[in-house]
């Protein structure tokens, strides 16, 4: 008996069977691509109907669209942070300035610098939580902005076309 026969067991778990598969398919993907013909051939020999594949294929594609939308949100987000830092540094510059140039010293422009500093961090904070309630919220309120935008420039199009149409 070789060292394979002896160690290797009978019988495997589901997600120890998903553990190697995934292994044996990330050698294969540095052999090159599978095309979708191949990866319906896998899946048929590994006894998964074609129905399952395909369904599983298209919450691949699903999950894929939503990793990609979020992508753009926490870009979105960042973006957004940069901008509302940019602003209140010229903002508070230019009131410290008149502040210094009106008084001879610091006052008032302190207390906007400290009351905006600390709305600047709970923004700073809430941008690097990407998890949790409050990030889904935000993630969704986003989305759908997103969409009434894709919605109405789409009607805009559609409508601009028509009159065109019309001339």
């Amino acid at each position: 008996m070789s060292v394979l026969e002896t160690t290797t067991p009978p019988l495997y778990r589901q997600e120890d069977v998903q553990q190697i598969l995934n292994l044996a398919i990330a050698r294969q993907a540095d052999q090159g691509e599978l095309s979708r013909e191949q990866l319906v051939e896998i899946a048929t020999e590994l006894g998964i109907s074609t129905e399952n594949i395909l369904q599983a294929e298209q919450e691949w594609i699903v999950r894929q669209e939503e990793q990609h939308k979020r992508q753009e949100f926490d870009l979105y987000r960042s973006l957004q942070l940069k901008k509302s830092f940019g602003k209140f540094i010229i903002v508070n510059v230019f009131l410290i300035v008149i502040n210094l140039l009106s008084a001879g010293q610091l006052s008032w422009s302190l207390y906007i610098l400290l009351f905006w500093g600390m709305n600047l961090g709970v923004k700073v904070w809430n941008n690097y939580q990407l998890q949790g309630e409050e990030y889904e919220q935000a993630f969704s309120k986003w989305y759908r902005k997103q969409q009434i935008t894709e919605v109405a420039n789409s009607i805009y199009l559609r409508v601009s076309n028509w009159l065109k149409g019309l001339n």
